[in-house]
């Protein structure tokens, strides 16, 4: 009988998905609350089955830094700055893309500058981060006008100080991205000479390490994981009032900003197509061109294609002034 008892419970344990057992647990990567505080506000971390550990950036290099080392399973990061992480030798890979309008992704330059275009650049300083999107939107805008990066000075910094030059002198153009230009645009500290329309693809990725992906609970909630960020961003359009007011508490912004920066880059996430890797393809091509990789990066292979995503298109999105 006591062998009888014993071989039941070991039969019902052995069919018990890992994470009733033992909650898996996913280390992911956020920049200025992107993602959790739409998750938040639509209380979609409500019954996980799974944990979460977030980890938040200032930008995109130290997180890319951090999946490299395995220290995040998975993260948000833009087009520009995961190849970076891909060419630096980085074991991951892209699962899903959140297309936008990339008008954010932008020069700013004091209210009072003589700046009036792209061209006016030569010769001036430009500040931004190191392989950021930011990093790329000024080489297109160079490119753009027949300028190189050897027209201008490149100086390479974090958020934070890239404001604080621009603020006080020591550069003539800062290259950033949202929130970080809608802060300055609502605080009247700088306005955009060139914005990422035309220039960028607008897209960033959630990209999640080889060992996370090689890890069947983890793939498994990163797939309900995707899920539940996906409706969320439908939610947040469709209340943009609450879902501002949670994202400022969050990035610590004021909320018309962190209104303005969410509601015009008009976001969807979507399962990864053979147009986002072509996309992707050409972006790593600009870059080699401009010598900022040093070899022909193959970016097909850079992407996991398995993953879905199922959510309506927000009925809800504003216009575009």
């Amino acid at each position: 009988m006591l062998r009888k008892t014993v071989f039941a419970l070991t039969s019902l344990l052995l069919a018990v998905p890992l994470w009733a057992a033992e909650p898996v647990e996913l280390r992911l990567g956020d920049q200025k609350g992107n993602m959790r505080a739409q998750l938040e506000a639509a209380d979609a971390l409500q019954n996980l089955p799974y944990r979460i550990h977030w980890a938040e950036f200032p930008a995109a290099a130290p997180l890319a830094e951090a999946l490299n080392a395995g220290a995040i399973d998975a993260g948000v990061i833009g087009d520009a700055p995961l190849l970076f992480a891909l060419a630096s030798g980085a074991q991951v890979k892209a699962i899903a893309v959140n297309k936008n309008d990339p008008y954010g992704t932008a020069l700013l330059v004091p209210k009072q500058s003589s700046l009036q275009s792209a061209a006016d650049l030569k010769g001036k300083r430009i500040a931004t981060g190191r392989g950021s999107i930011g990093h790329y939107v000024a080489l297109k805008a160079l490119d753009s006008v027949g300028l190189t990066a050897k027209d201008v000075d490149f100086r390479f910094l974090g958020p934070v100080d890239a404001k604080m030059a621009l603020a006080n002198g020591s550069v003539d153009a800062w290259a950033t991205w949202e929130p970080y230009t809608a802060l300055a645009e609502v605080n009247g500290e700088a306005r955009v000479l060139v914005n990422g329309r035309g220039l960028s693809s607008g897209n960033s990725f959630i990209a999640a390490t080889d060992q996370a992906l090689a890890d069947p609970a983890k793939r498994a909630a990163l797939q309900d994981y995707l899920q539940r960020l996906s409706q969320a961003q439908v939610w947040a359009y469709e209340h943009l009032d609450s879902f501002s007011q949670t994202l400022a508490k969050i990035i610590g912004f004021p909320v018309a900003a962190a209104r303005l920066q969410f509601e015009r880059r008009q976001l969807r996430w979507q399962a990864v197509d053979s147009q986002v890797i072509t996309e992707q393809q050409e972006t790593a091509d600009f870059y080699q061109a401009q010598g900022l990789i040093s070899r022909k990066l193959d970016v097909a292979p850079t992407f996991d294609r398995s993953f879905s995503v199922n959510a309506p298109a927000p009925a809800a999105l504003a216009k575009q002034p």
